[in-house]
């Protein structure tokens, strides 16, 4: 069964967020199910649903994640719809 997983990405706007972090997705096989980006000031903003096949991806997604954001200063997290939910019940 096929899990969704939230992924936010926030920084400084630059040439190539939107490639960089989608090309890991892709890497692993991960499609995009719905997105929603914008530019506050000169910060680049993104929220994306995507479908996960298996949970142990997440591992390696946030690792590949990781070296984005240290090599273009941004803020890049991914977590189980699920978790993220329950997180931001009110």
């Amino acid at each position: 069964m096929q899990k969704r997983a939230v992924v936010t990405v926030v920084g400084k706007d630059q040439v190539g967020i939107i490639a960089r972090v989608t090309n890991v997705l892709a890497e692993y096989n991960m499609n995009i199910h719905d997105i929603s980006q914008t530019i506050l000031q000169d910060y680049f903003t993104m929220m994306m649903i995507v479908n996960i096949a298996e949970q142990d991806q997440l591992e390696h997604v946030l690792a590949a994640f990781e070296k984005i954001e240290e090599e273009m200063n941004l803020s890049i997290s991914i977590q189980l719809e699920d978790v993220f939910q329950a997180m931001h019940r009110i």
